[in-house]
């Protein structure tokens, strides 16, 4: 009998990058599709081509699969808000803290990062 093995897929939400804002950087490819790592205050947490995780405004963005992964927990702010990410990255003010370059904030980011969407970035 043969055996079948059940590769793990993990849905997450993308994106296709539209339009750039007045004054923005340009470390976005227009036209290409990006993983949505996170929501903040309705925002999009993506890694831009640089290989950095920005915040971008979702005017900025078609959606082409809005199916956040079941690993993001949620809460809505006063004003009905999204926050989504990973617990590691929820709390204790993470991407502050990794953008002031805090000691293992980055590693931890980037090795969080490869466990939880390598798999998908490679579906």
């Amino acid at each position: 009998m043969a055996q079948v093995s059940k590769a793990l897929c993990i849905i997450s939400m993308k994106v296709i990058f539209k339009k750039k804002l007045k004054d923005q950087a340009p470390n976005m490819s227009v036209g290409s599709e990006y993983e949505v790592i996170g929501i903040e205050g309705d925002s999009y947490r993506i890694v831009c081509d640089e290989g950095e995780p920005y915040l971008y405004e979702p005017e900025q963005f078609e959606v082409t699969d809005s199916t956040q992964p079941e690993f993001w927990i949620k809460e809505y702010g006063e004003d009905g808000e999204l926050y989504a990410y990973p617990v590691a990255w929820f709390h204790n003010y993470f991407f502050e803290r990794y953008f002031d370059n805090e000691s293992g904030v980055v590693n931890s980011f980037w090795k969080e990062y490869e466990r939880l969407y390598k798999i998908a970035k490679n579906a």
